[in-house]
């Protein structure tokens, strides 16, 4: 059963974590993610969800994604204090860009191949 709710809590941090991601980029780039990734997220999101619920009481399904809610809001909000303590305002650019375009590429990539 740990291991069962392990992996409802993972799914649910993943999922969340990756719609979370959205936000981060700009809207050329984020029209992509949101298109082609952001949607699965939110299916296996509410997958989870239903897994929790099937598998768990109602109880233990809410908090695991209370928890799961709150963890990945902590951790980009620490992530975010720590990225801006540690790099200036042209490498954080620079290295959004880089993603961003990254990302850009790979969906082109494999809508065409």
């Amino acid at each position: 059963m740990i291991i069962k709710y392990l992996s409802f809590l993972i799914g649910i941090i993943w999922s969340y974590s990756i719609i979370k991601t959205q936000s981060i980029f700009t809207k050329k780039a984020g029209i992509i993610f949101k298109l082609f990734i952001t949607k699965v997220s939110w299916l296996t999101l509410i997958a989870a969800c239903y897994f929790g619920y099937k598998n768990f009481s109602i109880q233990l399904t809410i908090i695991g994604i209370i928890f799961s809610i709150i963890l990945v809001n902590v951790g980009f909000y620490l992530l975010k204090n720590f990225i801006s303590q540690r790099f200036d305002e042209k490498q954080i650019l620079a290295a959004k860009s880089f993603f961003e375009y990254t990302l850009i590429f790979w969906v082109v990539y494999y809508v065409l191949f």
